[in-house]
């Protein structure tokens, strides 16, 4: 296997956003609803990053961009469900993806253990407790413990990938 040569930039040199956006376009990702409850209406954005972080304490992370209008009330709530979507749920995620509305207008879902709203028809449904948040560029981190857990239905994932969405096309 021939090694690939690395394009290495200069330190003092920004990195231009659209390079990066490009570029990490190449990593796909699957595609989270991450909603809560404020105890008056329910709340909720498309994430795309969401990871496991830890077995033991049993932790994940996600990162809602500074900029969300639904992250403050989803923090103060402190419990959320991150829904992991099935590829037949792009409308879901489109309907999460926009700023204001009401995003749960003729959606069907029913508050998980927590009280946050899980999403029916969701591939996996991770309840989970925010536990630490840190500062990270024009993101926040949220580290949230997993509290409940569940795999829903058998069926391919909702990814995302240069700048589109899609599905497993097994080999």
């Amino acid at each position: 296997m021939t090694p690939v040569a690395v394009a290495q930039q200069a330190t003092d040199t920004p990195v231009d956003p659209r390079t990066l956006r490009t570029v990490l376009g190449n990593f796909c990702t699957g595609v989270t609803v991450i909603t809560a409850h404020d105890g008056d209406r329910p709340l909720g954005f498309a994430c795309q990053s969401v990871t496991s972080l830890s077995l033991d304490p049993p932790y994940i992370s996600f990162c809602p961009a500074k900029t969300s209008t639904s992250w403050p009330a989803m923090r103060a709530a402190q419990t959320v469900c991150i829904n992991v979507l099935a590829a037949d749920q792009k409308d879901v995620c489109g309907r999460f993806a926009v700023s204001g509305g009401d995003k749960f207008d003729g959606l069907q879902w029913y508050r998980g253990g927590n009280g946050a709203p899980a999403v029916s028809g969701a591939l996996a449904r991770i309840e989970a407790e925010l536990a630490f948040e840190h500062e990270a560029g024009d993101h926040t981190i949220a580290i949230c413990r997993v509290t409940a857990l569940e795999a829903g239905r058998d069926v391919d994932p909702l990814l995302f990938f240069r700048g589109g969405f899609g599905s497993f096309a097994g080999v």
